[in-house]
């Protein structure tokens, strides 16, 4: 393409080359944000200037949290895991609309991580004050008898963890192989915070805990008829449109790909892990900074700018 199609016109009007650029970049844009917005509370990450919410720009989390590719991967992964845990099974058993809204629960845990690491103070508290609501409204009895409630401390603990852990994966995998074990210590303190505001307990706080307590908590852990029947529902998403569905499809698989091998195992994923393997992770290195590009205006960037923003205003 030569120099002159690049550049704006005489009048100072985008270019040819610049306009359709532009259009691209918003197509991908919006296939993209499709698959985790559109359900919950509408949040506004612009507003009001220089609220750093609950974290503020230093943190670690805003760090992790940013990066699209990674985080909708680890979101995946962390739905297998916590399937496994036949009460945290349960509750989305008897409780969610995952047969046939799948993509609208991903989508709500995707809206409560943007709303609690990026959202202003006021609408991350509120996240969190609906999320215990509906959980005081799961309750129920497993199929092996024990009550379960969503807002028992352990439980909310292991649904945390299974996140985190699996977040922590997926940045060190395909955005930051080297992030210093002190920093991933820091990021695991600072998201135990809002599983502490949930009501979890015994929160581990470290990457060394964080270890120990999936260890431990391997007894507990059940490939159920239930456990399997959602993996079918989630390998078997429908995708936003038929252009993302070769994304989609990528993004499944390397879900999959980041669960410890001996929760691949379980869910019956051993037996072809070393092509996922050796698709899956050149694919997604791929795509990630296309997705990147494409996100100029991502939530993150809003937040950034929203607490920047404050050094503006006039303290009169």
């Amino acid at each position: 393409m030569s120099d002159q199609a690049r550049r704006p016109d005489s009048s100072g009007s985008p270019s040819i080359a610049q306009l359709l650029t532009g259009r691209l970049r918003s197509k991908l844009a919006a296939g993209v944000t499709h698959l985790t917005s559109g359900s919950g509370p509408m949040l506004d990450y612009s507003s009001p200037p220089g609220d750093p919410g609950l974290f503020g720009p230093d943190s670690v989390c805003w760090k992790v949290h940013a990066d699209f590719t990674s985080m909708m991967t680890g979101g995946i992964s962390a739905l297998l895991l916590q399937a496994l845990h036949p009460l945290a099974l349960a509750g989305v058993w008897d409780h969610s609309t995952f047969r046939v809204d799948i993509l609208g629960r991903l989508r709500r845990t995707a809206t409560f991580i943007a709303g609690t690491t990026y959202g202003n103070r006021h609408d991350a508290l509120a996240l969190i004050e609906r999320v215990k609501r509906i959980h005081l409204g799961v309750t129920g009895t497993a199929p092996d008898g024990r009550p379960y409630r969503a807002s028992d401390p352990a439980l909310l603990t292991w649904v945390h963890v299974a996140e985190v852990s699996s977040f922590m994966t997926a940045h060190l995998r395909y955005v930051n192989p080297f992030l210093p074990v002190a920093a991933q210590d820091q990021y695991f303190a600072e998201t135990a915070r809002i599983a502490e505001m949930l009501g979890a307990s015994d929160i581990p706080r470290s990457r060394a805990a964080i270890e120990a307590y999936l260890l431990a908590m391997r007894a507990q852990l059940v490939a159920s008829e239930r456990t399997r029947e959602v993996v079918k529902v989630l390998m078997n998403a429908p995708a936003p449109s038929v252009a993302m569905r070769p994304a989609g499809m990528l993004m499944l698989n390397a879900g999959v790909d980041l669960l410890p091998d001996w929760a691949q195992a379980m869910l019956g994923f051993e037996r072809h892990a070393v092509i996922r393997r050796a698709l899956t992770r050149p694919g997604v290195r791929l795509v990630a900074p296309v997705v990147r590009w494409a996100l100029v205006n991502g939530v993150s960037k809003r937040a950034r700018r929203r607490v920047a923003s404050g050094c503006d205003v006039d303290p009169k």
